[in-house]
């Protein structure tokens, strides 16, 4: 991300970052084992506070001055925003729904993991990956954005390509380590781990041309990267975070990623 180049490019090389810190993440299936749940635990309630964070400072704060200063909405310009991120967070729902129909329609009795493992794990696979569609997006709306307000700048957009990226990193892990603990090899593991954060460039790319080509729609698709952000935390990570016992830690994790983000976006934008 270097100020200066085209939102594009920028968008091209922020979700560059965030697809390698998934595929560092789920590097770490090398040195844990599929035992140190709490290790998973802790990083995805990290997670969660950063992508909460992010949401608002990176993305609902610009929207909603964006909408005010066009004035077509008067009074009601949060209309726009409280728009784009329900239909964000109905995203991510109507995608999650097609998960299981995914999973029941592929699974097979052969070999592997029993059929009840293996369809827990493939609607964890899904669910990240589907979700990192909306996370590529958000950055590259922002980038797409940057200059169009007072707000949306190129540190804000920058640090949310690297909030991100900071928690991709433990949910390549959450891919990795589940798949060696079915019985999958190392490598394998890894593999999967890495590509579900493949879709983040090429949807990082697509927003920002969306958001060059049409200055009008900002407001409601940074609203709706937000609403399918804070959705996929409330639903498929924090969920997940307290499934074993560690919700405590998960939910101190979360706080501490929530600061981390915060001062990023506040102290650096």
């Amino acid at each position: 991300m270097i100020a200066g180049l085209g939102p594009v490019l920028q968008a091209g090389l922020g979700t560059a970052l965030t697809w390698a810190l998934t595929a560092a993440g789920s590097a770490l299936v090398f040195v844990f084992s599929s035992g140190q749940r709490r290790i998973l635990d802790g990083s995805l309630g990290f997670a969660a506070g950063v992508m909460l964070a992010a949401s608002y400072w990176s993305l609902l704060a610009p929207a909603i001055e964006m909408a005010e200063e066009s004035g077509a909405f008067g009074a009601f310009s949060f209309f726009p925003v409280a728009a784009g991120f329900a239909l964000g967070a109905a995203f991510v729902y109507g995608a999650d729904l097609l998960i299981p129909e995914l999973v029941s329609g592929n699974s097979s009795a052969g070999a592997g993991p029993p059929l009840s493992s293996w369809r827990r794990i493939m609607l964890m696979i899904l669910a990240i990956t589907i979700h990192n569609i909306p996370e590529g997006l958000a950055v590259g709306v922002g980038f797409g954005a940057v200059g169009k307000s007072p707000s949306a700048t190129f540190q804000s957009a920058r640090n949310l390509a690297i909030g991100i990226g900071i928690q991709n990193f433990p949910e390549g892990l959450a891919v990795s380590l589940p798949l060696r603990g079915a019985g999958f090899s190392t490598w394998k593991a890894f593999w999967f781990g890495q590509l579900s954060g493949m879709v983040e460039p090429l949807a990082g790319v697509l927003g920002a041309l969306a958001v060059v080509l049409a200055r009008p729609l900002l407001p409601y698709a940074l609203g709706f990267a937000a609403g399918a952000m804070v959705y996929v935390v409330m639903d498929d990570i924090i969920p997940e975070a307290h499934t074993s016992g560690n919700g405590k830690l998960a939910s101190w994790a979360s706080v501490l990623g929530f600061v981390v983000m915060m001062s990023l976006d506040v102290g650096l934008g």
